[in-house]
Parts: C-alpha cells; structure tokens; sequence
C-alpha cells in the first residue's frame, strides 16, 4: 500500500485515503472503509522475469530516447511470420505487411534534416554498441548532435566523423576515457583513418567553440588509471596503489607535454612491481596505445622525482 498523492480524505473520518495496489482499491487508513473509485492497472499484462518478455508483454511505455530522430515514440511494424495469435500469415499478407512497412519508413522521414538526422543519430548508436559504451554516452551524444541544430551548418559534413564528434564530446562530459582515435576507429576501418581523425578534430573544436569550453572538463589521472586497469584485467590492490601514489606525487613538471596514457601505465607497472603482481610491459604498452620504451623512461621520472617507501604491518613482517 502506498499513500495516495493528492491526500483524499475519507468521508467518515477525514483520514487519509491509501492505495491498496494488490486489491485496487481505496481504503481508509484509519476506519478501512473502502470507497467505490478503483485503481486502474497500469502494470504489464504478464509477470515475467526477462527483460525483453517484459517490453514485449507492455500495454505502452512512457519511455523516450534522444537517440532516436522520433524520441522513440512512434509505432513499429514488426517483422515476423506470425499474427498476433501465433498463427502462421500466408504469403500474401506477408506481402502486404512489407510493403506497409517500406512505406511507414519513408513517412516517418520525410524532410532532408529529419534524413540528415535519422542518419547522424543512427550512426552514433552504431559506433556506441562497437565501443561498448553505455547508454548515458549514446543519449548524450544524442543531445549534443540535437543541440547544434540550427546553431551550426552540419549540411554536407561527414555523417560519421560528426557522430565520431559528438561521442567524443560525450565521452569527456561524463568522464568516459576514450581517446579520439578510439572513437574514430569504432566508426570504421583502418582506411583514410588518418583523414578520418583529422576531419573529426576539426569538428570537435567546432563544437567546443560553439557549445563553450565548459561542456568540456578535463580529465584526471586517475580515470586513465583505471582504464588501463580495466583493459589490462588488473588487480584491484594494483588499481588502487597506482592511484594512491599518483595522487602523492602529483608534479605538472612532471606531467607537462607528456602522454597522460604513458604516465598512467608507468604508475601501474610501478604498483604492480611493488605489490609482487606479474604485470608485462608489453601488455600495458599494448594497451595503453604506447611503447615499451615510453613506460621505462616515465617510471624513471617518477622513482628519480621521489622516493618510494613502502611499510609493513607487524603482522604481514612476522610471516
């Protein structure tokens, strides 16, 4: 039971009408009289455990997407071989039902921009289903790519370096580490890859100037410290470690004109190396899109700017 938003009163007592959404009804909360207005059920029509029985089996739902160009409101036709009862169409209806379909696509965008943004929109989805990023950055993206309408002319630019754009964008708002040629290789192969990344800087800083530099903070240290560590399959006393050290020995001379991948796996292979863990630099180099090399002279740098003293508890010295 759940208390009823409006606070109806009963009419014999004047206590609070409560909602008894098992039995949907109302019921008085303090004589039990229960009133002749019923609740209307806005449930599924079935209750089920999986996710997409549970949208299936829905009478509506007030969800709505930004990744979509219709905000995910419209109706589909489905594809499928079967009608509602689960009875097999024949051949002719399927016919008809393909045809219906083809021609609710083309109404549904009709105008260039609704094309234009259908395209960009779908595009973006794409490229954050081969990145595995979550949903926040695809409706963010989505958001961002809505918010330039009409503020800047996206007629003629590249459908993909534009979503490759706006994912970047997104990626920094919600503090996801992606690096631009991350972003841009999940938009397509390895060719024209450099024209590709070019293009796309070229309209990330269009958005920077239009949207304002606020809309893009900067990341930390530690955000690239834990992507590694996950790439890596790390240990999590090693994540833990390299973030503790890096947050003690923080030095912009340090830091300033140098690879923040770089100085991130140096400071996991160092964590790595005191806590006895069998981490190759091979594998952080890999990963972290460096050389071995780089991650050798940064772990330099750091054990010759400071000095490193680890402490053990009585208990852990007795073993």
């Amino acid at each position: 039971m759940i208390k009823s938003e409006l606070q109806t009163r009963c009419p014999e007592c004047q206590a609070v009408i409560i909602d008894d959404i098992q039995a949907g009804e109302k019921i008085c909360s303090g004589c039990g009289l229960v009133t002749m207005e019923q609740i209307a059920d806005s449930g599924p029509e079935f209750r089920v455990t999986e996710f997409a029985d549970k949208m299936r089996l829905a009478r509506a739902t007030g969800q709505t997407t930004y990744s979509q160009h219709d905000l995910g409101i419209s109706t589909e036709i489905s594809i499928s071989s079967k009608d509602y009862s689960g009875k097999t169409i024949n051949s002719e209806v399927a016919n008809q039902m393909h045809s219906l379909r083809k021609w609710q696509t083309r109404i549904r965008v009709t105008s260039p921009k609704d094309r234009r943004l259908a395209n960009v929109l779908g595009k973006i989805g794409e490229t954050c289903q081969e990145l595995t990023l979550p949903k926040n950055i695809l409706e963010t993206a989505s958001i961002i790519y809505r918010s330039l309408d009409g503020r800047v002319e996206v007629k003629g630019k590249s459908v993909a370096c534009m979503a490759a754009a706006t994912i970047y964008m997104a990626c920094k708002q919600c503090n996801v580490v992606r690096s631009l040629d991350e972003v841009c290789k999940g938009i397509g192969g390895a060719k024209d890859f450099k024209m590709r990344t070019k293009l796309t800087a070229k309209y990330y800083r269009t958005i920077v100037m239009e949207l304002g530099t606020t809309t893009a903070p900067v990341i930390t240290l530690d955000k690239y410290i834990s992507k590694i560590a996950n790439m890596t399959n790390a240990d999590v006393r090693v994540e833990r470690l390299a973030v503790e050290i890096a947050s003690k020995t923080q030095d912009h001379n340090l830091a300033d004109g140098k690879s923040p991948n770089g100085i991130a796996a140096a400071y996991l292979y160092i964590s790595s190396i005191l806590l006895g863990q069998s981490v190759l630099q091979r594998d952080i180099s890999s990963t972290a899109g460096i050389t071995e090399v780089t991650i050798r002279n940064r772990c330099k740098e750091i054990l010759t700017s400071y000095k490193i003293r680890i402490l053990l508890r009585s208990s852990l010295a007795k073993q």
